[in-house]
């Protein structure tokens, strides 16, 4: 996305981030951090690559390419690695070999930042704990990514998106009243945890300007999902069940989703006002007269035949003609619900130009997600496609000032692998 400044530098320009991880958590991270300016430098496992490269279908066909780097996946590129890995560089390392781990440990000492997602205990063994690691950079900025956080029984146990969105109560407030538990439908604790992280680590560089000295961030995605039950907290706090609602909200009448003869719209009556300017334009003024609906608690507590009541009315157009109603012609908070591709294709997302396009050296352009900050005096945005596994493999050698034959030497060592 396109700032007003004039001045083109980022924020984070200057800063080099050192991704050890894999999948999304760190990798969305490292990624939000690359978008405001730092260089990120992905190792990867030699030939295999991130785990997110595996993980598809979809994937898009490179067989015709030549050149530095190659797809990890045999049916070649995966875009859901795309989504996490725009404008980052690709260095395959051995870390179980004494040479890729000292290259590993060159990058380090001139970084400013290092993720890593390791289970508890592996970075230690690696060699590549923060004890270990300060004492080669002391202003290295060392952000560590688990499941479960270091400490507590479930501390050395594997954990992924779907267990901690369970643990976390996530899934119990997910779903239709009376279903199963649902699961979100993005990987949203790995998300949720990927920005507390991005936030530790700008925080803990703002620290370092002022006082010079590194720092250690240490999360776990069971922690990083509690702070955003919010509503849902607050009811257990004083000790009131929870539950699964669909669309519905806790504290809100109406807010949420109501059928229409073609689709699904979203109405978010916040406020008194909303609710009886709403019922004005609907048409259906009685319900204003109705003491079950009269202030929002009476509504709350009577949501199912509110529900039935503007279910009735609703049906009667379509969305796009209650959002032209509603929306475009009252200024009232309703809006469609869109399938993925309808979302991504909005007239909003392109004005915005949130959906962009990168020049991708196998794949040629692919679409791009942008970030949404924009600043008044700095620049913002992705600038390169995500890289091929390895691809900056050679260059990140070579500014280090290994020569050509000592860098054929490491892949006859298995340190890096075979161009």
């Amino acid at each position: 996305m396109e700032s007003d400044s004039t001045s083109q530098e980022k924020i984070l320009d200057g800063i080099t981030v050192v991704d050890l991880t894999t999948f999304v958590t760190g990798g969305f991270a490292t990624l939000m951090l690359a978008n405001q300016g730092a260089e990120v430098i992905k190792v990867e496992r030699p030939e295999l690559g991130d785990d997110s490269r595996h993980s598809g279908p979809p994937f898009v066909s490179t067989e015709d390419y030549e050149g530095p780097g190659r797809s990890a996946a045999e049916q070649g590129e995966s875009p859901y690695f795309w989504t996490v890995n725009y404008d980052k560089q690709s260095v395959e390392l051995n870390l179980k070999s004494e040479e890729g781990l000292s290259i590993c440990k060159e990058l380090i000492e001139e970084a400013d930042v290092l993720v890593e997602n390791f289970r508890p205990g592996t970075a230690e063994r690696l060699g590549l704990g923060y004890d270990d690691l300060r004492e080669l950079n002391p202003e290295l900025v060392y952000c560590s990514i688990s499941a479960f956080g270091e400490t507590g029984p479930w501390s050395d146990r594997p954990g992924y998106d779907l267990l901690v969105q369970g643990m976390s109560g996530i899934m119990s407030v997910t779903g239709e009243d009376g279903g199963d538990p649902v699961k979100v439908g993005l990987p949203q604790t790995d998300l949720i945890t990927a920005m507390w992280a991005a936030f530790g680590i700008v925080g803990a560089l703002f620290r370092r300007e002022r006082t010079g000295e590194g720092e250690r961030v240490e999360l776990g995605m069971l922690d990083a999902a509690l702070p955003w039950l919010t509503k849902q907290a607050a009811k257990a706090f004083v000790g009131e069940e929870t539950s699964r609602m669909g669309t519905k909200d806790p504290v809100l009448a109406p807010y949420q989703s109501y059928p229409t003869s073609d689709g699904y719209l979203n109405v978010a009556c916040g406020n008194q006002k909303l609710w009886e300017g709403f019922c004005t334009e609907i048409e259906r003024e009685d319900l204003l007269e109705d003491s079950r609906f009269a202030e929002n608690a009476d509504r709350v507590e009577h949501m199912d035949e509110l529900e039935d009541e503007l279910s009735a009315t609703l049906t009667d157009r379509t969305t796009d003609e209650w959002v032209e109603t509603l929306a475009e012609e009252a200024g009232l908070p309703v809006g469609p619900v869109y399938e993925v591709g309808e979302a991504l294709e909005s007239e909003q997302v392109e004005a915005r130009g949130t959906v962009g396009s990168l020049d991708h050296p196998a794949a040629g352009e692919i679409p791009s997600l942008e970030h949404p900050l924009n600043f008044a005096s700095a620049d913002s945005g992705f600038e390169d496609a995500p890289p091929l596994l390895g691809e900056d493999t050679e260059a990140i050698l070579d500014r280090l000032g290994y020569s050509e034959e000592r860098i054929a030497e490491l892949r006859e060592s298995d340190a890096i692998p075979d161009a």
